[in-house]
């Protein structure tokens, strides 16, 4: 791509060719729905990404396009300044954007309240994290930004993370808040472990407006990829991690990690003294599940694959793709977790199982 590595403002003036940024989407191996509430989650960074490729324009506009939607905006910069100054006050990486910022993105962008369809949400996004990154940094040129994806929305993969984090990252360098990492003739490069850190929190600001209250795992993989132990906004590497298998299901249900988060709200709500030991057993397990993956050998044997379910159909929060893919799982002696909440989305098979094709059909 062409581009030297360079520091603060100097990141924007030499940024003058197509670059590039992707991100990779997680499946949570134990902790799902528990992690909102401040148990521990295991996730890891699957070998599926999302690419952004930012273009410089000289129309003085920002365009974003997502062609796997069908869609396409774009806005004038002048426009997007009058905006930012009208409601820049509140916008910073520690604060949660605020329904007044918010309902006055969708009227700007034509946007119903309570709009949930990816398009929208994309939009949302993409204008709040624009305008608050361009008030801290400075202005942001003029773009196109081109974004692809290999994870399917709405399954639990993380793809709305992996979204945030490329915006965050790519909003971040033209501004300058970050360097341009790329150095000549490298092909890929990382930003620092503190450019990272700011990405990851910027991203988790995109992930509220989308979500509302994420846990914040799922940015977090996005940013720095490999298998995390994440509670309550800590994030630990995990020592060392085997080669695992894991072959991913789509069961093509709809789900809104939204709406299933508000659910088991509910649910502990009603019913505390059933739910709060559930949770507690989600935690353990998440513990003991990172103790035997640390035990592991570095390439696994059928032995080491014991099922460690997350009991996420104590919590009703299984559909019933998930209970039936996980039976035959079990069936064909692996393990299974269901990566979409287990209200539908992708269920995710770690096993030795996937080995032998016949069984694994």
């Amino acid at each position: 791509m062409g581009l030297s590595v360079a520091s603060g403002r100097e990141a924007a003036a030499m940024w003058a060719r197509d670059l590039t940024v992707s991100a990779p989407g997680k499946v949570i191996l134990h902790g799902e729905h528990a992690v909102v509430l401040g148990k521990v989650a295991l996730a890891v960074a699957l070998d599926l990404r999302t690419f952004l490729r930012l273009r410089p324009s000289a129309e003085g506009r920002v365009s974003v396009s997502l062609p796997g939607v069908g869609f396409r905006r774009s806005w004038d910069t002048p426009d997007l300044q009058a905006l930012r100054g009208r409601i820049a006050a509140d916008f910073d990486e520690s604060k949660s954007p605020s329904v007044e910022q918010l309902d006055a993105l969708r009227e700007f962008a034509g946007i119903a309240a309570g709009a949930s369809a990816p398009e929208s949400l994309a939009t949302l996004a993409f204008l709040y994290m624009c305008l608050a990154i361009s008030a801290k940094y400075g202005d942001v040129p003029s773009m196109d930004i081109l974004v692809c994806s290999e994870l399917p929305m709405g399954a639990g993969l993380g793809s709305s993370a992996a979204y945030a984090v490329c915006l965050a990252a790519a909003l971040l360098m033209v501004c300058g808040a970050i360097s341009c990492p790329l150095q000549e003739g490298e092909p890929t490069a990382r930003w620092t472990e503190e450019e990272l850190t700011l990405i990851n929190s910027w991203a988790f600001r995109g992930e509220q407006v989308i979500h509302g209250n994420p846990s914040g795992v799922d940015n977090a993989v996005g940013t720095w990829g490999g298998a995390l132990r994440y509670q309550a906004g800590k994030i630990t590497p995990l020592k060392r991690v085997p080669t695992l298998r894991i072959l991913l299901t789509n069961t093509k249900v709809p789900r809104s990690t939204k709406v299933l988060v508000a659910g088991v709200k509910e649910k502990i709500l009603k019913f505390p003294s059933i739910m709060n030991p559930v949770l507690d057993s989600i935690g353990a397990i998440s513990q003991e599940c990172q103790n035997v993956l640390e035990a592991m050998p570095e390439n696994p044997s059928p032995e080491h694959y014991p099922v460690l379910e997350d009991l996420a159909w104590n919590m009703s929060a299984s559909a019933g793709p998930h209970i039936h893919l996980s039976q035959s799982a079990l069936r064909a002696g692996a393990g299974a977790d269901k990566g979409g909440d287990g209200g539908g989305g992708c269920s995710g098979t770690t096993a030795a199982a996937l080995n032998r094709p016949a069984r694994a059909r």
